[in-house]
């Protein structure tokens, strides 16, 4: 991950400087793999987000502690106030009840599959209806009302499989034992790269938005719950540093093809 770490030295450099107010303690930052934002491998836990805080952090007076867990498991202790950052994640209103939103880019899920000589699919209704199609999605993803919406309604249908974490998606993808998923294109992109059995499968995918799942924002949220006041203020400052500096875009683009990024990321 060398354009990674590139782009994360980047940011050091770029966020400025600017009156210091040290963390009372170590932030505490349970993750899972999650495309090239969040890489876990044998040589630990790296990737977009791991790298941009561990460059922010010292400058901010501030010490990030990582540790792997699944999804499902990482939005849940969010939610139960034993978690200090919830990364990366989208907005919604739930959330908003629970943290403060630091957002950092743009993005949208999308329908993604290997079928290109089906008919396209252009709403949730349509894809209800094309019943012959397994859908597979990671437990605790959550794009809004509309995307929980479709969820159940496919578990209803028995359609659904619900995975621990977008690696097992792609895997399930490629052997053919599901037809699609739904989340952003770069996550999937990302942890496809990072399979190596699934090789030239990022060629053949075929990528399909849906007014059920439109634009929204993807960012970072500091716990109310967990955290002093003092330190939801710096960590809400650091963060829009990263954010204004377009870190995270930049290594986005710098990481994804061209096609990937187009209809699923912009600026903030």
């Amino acid at each position: 991950m060398p354009l990674l770490r590139t782009a994360a030295l980047a940011l050091l450099l770029a966020c400025g400087a600017g009156a210091r107010a040290d963390c009372t303690r170590d932030i505490a930052v349970p993750v899972s793999a999650n495309g090239a934002s969040i890489v876990v491998d044998d040589s630990g836990i790296h990737g977009i987000y791991p790298d941009v805080l561990r460059s922010a952090g010292p400058k901010a007076g501030c010490r990030f502690v990582l540790t792997v867990v699944p999804r499902a498991r990482q939005v849940a202790m969010f939610e139960a106030g034993s978690a200090d950052l919830l990364v990366p994640a989208t907005r919604t209103p739930e959330r908003d009840r629970q943290g403060v939103f630091v957002p950092m880019m743009g993005h949208r899920s999308m329908l993604i599959s290997l079928d290109r000589r089906r008919p396209p699919i252009v709403s949730a209704k349509q894809l209800l209806e094309r019943r012959e199609i397994r859908v597979a999605v990671v437990r605790g993803f959550d794009y809004g009302a509309q995307y929980r919406a479709l969820v159940a309604a496919l578990t209803r249908q028995g359609r659904l499989f619900e995975e621990v974490d977008v690696s097992a998606v792609v895997r399930l993808m490629h052997d053919g034992a599901v037809d699609m998923t739904i989340m952003t294109p770069t996550i999937f992109a990302g942890a496809a790269n990072h399979e190596p059995r699934v090789s030239g499968l990022l060629e053949r995918l075929r990528m399909e938005p849906i007014p059920e799942l439109p634009w929204g924002m993807s960012g970072a949220y500091i716990s109310r719950a967990s955290l002093l006041r003092q330190d939801q203020d710096t960590l809400r400052e650091l963060l829009e540093r990263v954010a204004k500096s377009n870190a995270v875009l930049e290594a986005f683009q710098r990481y994804h093809r061209a096609d990937v990024l187009t209809e699923s990321v912009r600026p903030r």
